[in-house]
C-alpha cells in the first residue's frame, strides 16, 4: 500500500458519528431491549432466548448499580438513587418473569423510559 492509499484509507469515512458514552449506553440498551421483546413470545422454544436476555438485562443493571453507588459518580444523588432501586426490581421482576409469574413488559418499559432520558440528553438512537 503506498502513502496516497494509506491517507485515503486513515482519512475515507469522515461522515460516520461520533460515538459518546450516552449513545453507547443507549445502544446497549436498545439491543437488550430488542431482545427482550422479541425472546418475550411466551413459546417453550423461545425461552432460552429470554433467559439469555435476561441475565444481559441483569448484567446491565448490576452495572448501573455498581456505577451509582461509586462516590466519585457525578449524577445528582437522588439520581443515582432512583437508578440503583430500578436495578433492584429489575433484579427481583427478572426472578419473577424465569419463574413465569410475571411478564417482560415492566422491563421493557424501564428500558425504554431509560432510553428516553438518554436521547433527551443528547444520545443519538
Amino acid at each position: 500500500m503506498n502513502i496516497a492509499a494509506l491517507a485515503r484509507s486513515a482519512y475515507s469515512d469522515v461522515s460516520a458519528p461520533i460515538k459518546t458514552e450516552r449513545s453507547t449506553e443507549y445502544q446497549i440498551f436498545a439491543q437488550i431491549t430488542h431482545r427482550l421483546t422479541q425472546a418475550s413470545t411466551g413459546d417453550i422454544a423461545s425461552f432460552i432466548d429470554l433467559a439469555e436476555a435476561i441475565h444481559e438485562n441483569r448484567r446491565l443493571w448490576t452495572v448501573l448499580a455498581s456505577d451509582v453507588v461509586n462516590k466519585e459518580n457525578g449524577l445528582p444523588a437522588q439520581l443515582r438513587a432512583q437508578i440503583f432501586y430500578l436495578a433492584e426490581f429489575t433484579e427481583n421482576h427478572s426472578t419473577k418473569v424465569l419463574s413465569k409469574e410475571a411478564t417482560t413488559v415492566a422491563l421493557v418499559e424501564i428500558n425504554t423510559a431509560v432510553m428516553r432520558g438518554l436521547r433527551a440528553s443528547g444520545a443519538t438512537p
